[in-house]
């Protein structure tokens, strides 16, 4: 397994930009997919970008052109930057890693708020 480590939420206007980062540890050697994902208050947990070991990547459908997720040959770190940022976007964002032969595992989650 990997231990995964959030950082970069906090507060924007509506239109401004955030960065967050992923920081993992542990099993690195053995990780294939990092992602963010979100969960607001009242909804369920929902995917918003992936990126593969080899690159490639896949945003939802709201997030599409105005965020972008990359990261570095050793996965450290692996980031999101939003852009264009709308009060809908205001959720707990979750960093999530998968290692060959392991459960999935979970960041502790980062707050970003937008307001109007």
């Amino acid at each position: 397994q990997v231990h995964l480590v959030e950082s970069g939420g906090g507060l924007v206007q509506a239109g401004g930009s955030l960065r967050l980062s992923c920081a993992p540890s542990g099993d690195i050697k053995n990780l294939y997919v990092v992602a963010w994902h979100r969960q607001a208050p009242g909804n369920q947990r929902e995917f918003v970008a992936n990126i593969w070991m080899s690159g490639s990547t896949n945003y939802a459908d709201g997030v599409q052109g105005r965020f972008t997720i990359s990261r570095e040959k050793d996965w450290n770190p692996v980031d999101l930057q939003m852009n264009s940022l709308k009060p809908e976007d205001t959720a707990i964002y979750y960093c999530n890693g998968k290692v060959l032969g392991s459960a999935d595992s979970w960041g502790q989650g980062t707050q970003v708020t937008v307001s109007p």
